[in-house]
């Protein structure tokens, strides 16, 4: 079940775009609903059933390969008059959302700014940042919340050329609904999934527990999407390899009293809403706002290898 806290909280009002590592946006996080209390993202997996062929799955992914995080997924939140304007769409237009859309001129780009100042580079503006370069270059997811209408837009290789914003893909969820993508279709994350609802913030750090499944990206995964996946990106038909929304949780009997309240945070979260296989990637890599209140967690969350999860199915 959802929390209560997001249904009791008044949401406060937005007036002009908020980034995520503020405040305010903290503020509104915690009176955000996001999906109904029933959705996959909010259901509690504890219990679930494990999949038969959990053991070989998890081999696939390493089973002594680490728990990695990206300090990825930043975003906005905007008014709800937001004005709307066009992006072009060059990637996948028949699998995307039709615009305008609520772009504000501050929408940071994936990785904007902790990955910039924790790597050792010279961190450039949000503006430098926000160029998309003629060649693909990383992902560069870019997210949209209007909190007020609940409504999720999400963009893959994101960007402002000389022509305006553009994008290789457009899609649009409603957060006070349960739909799906269409049948194949993809989002931003191969899965057909949402990203927003599954990455790890400070808020939910601060509060002690993320309260939803998080996403995972592995390297290997099958020709293949369970619901409330899509969409798959493979061509191997291997039933060893998890598919696209696989399920996972962290075992109930790890012990993380051992862990930090930060990472404790996440653990707890891991157990109780798990994981969704998302998107091709990195091996174990969950996805945390590039918010530089959270602490860093590389060294603690190595501790954790691919051996601690297993694969869930959902009950009949």
């Amino acid at each position: 079940r959802i929390p209560a806290r997001p249904r009791s909280a008044k949401m406060p009002i937005v007036k002009q775009p908020v980034l995520f590592n503020t405040p305010q946006a903290d503020e509104i996080l915690s009176a955000l609903e996001v999906f109904p209390p029933d959705n996959a993202f909010n259901q509690v997996i504890e219990t679930w059933p494990l999949h038969p062929n959990s053991q070989r799955m998890v081999v696939s992914m390493g089973r002594d390969k680490p728990l990695r995080y990206n300090t990825d997924m930043g975003f906005v939140l905007v008014p709800p008059d937001q004005p709307r304007v066009p992006v072009k769409i060059v990637e996948y237009p028949g699998e995307s959302d039709p615009g305008p859309f609520p772009v504000p001129d501050n929408i940071p780009i994936e990785g904007w700014p902790v990955w910039y100042e924790r790597e050792g580079v010279t961190r450039p503006s949000l503006a430098e940042v926000q160029r998309r370069p003629e060649k693909y270059e990383a992902d560069r997811h870019a997210i949209i919340v209007d909190s007020v209408n609940r409504m999720l837009y999400e963009f893959f290789t994101f960007g402002k050329t000389s022509g305006g914003w553009a994008a290789g893909q457009a899609s649009v969820f409603d957060l006070k609904s349960n739909a799906l993508r269409p049948a194949g279709w993809t989002s931003a994350d191969a899965a057909g999934l949402p990203i927003f609802p599954a990455v790890v913030r400070y808020d939910e750090i601060r509060r002690g527990l993320v309260e939803h499944a998080m996403r995972v990206t592995v390297s290997r995964t099958r020709r293949a999407c369970v619901p409330p996946a899509t969409h798959f990106a493979s061509r191997v038909d291997d039933e060893n390899l998890p598919r696209m929304g696989e399920r996972l949780r962290l075992r109930a009997d790890f012990d993380v009293s051992r862990f930090s309240p930060a990472a404790q945070a996440i653990l707890k979260g891991l157990k109780k809403y798990g994981l969704f296989v998302a998107d091709n990637g990195m091996d174990w890599a969950i996805s945390v706002m590039p918010d530089p209140r959270i602490p860093v967690l590389h060294e603690e969350l190595r501790r954790i290898k691919g051996a601690d999860f297993e694969v869930v199915a959902a009950p009949e």
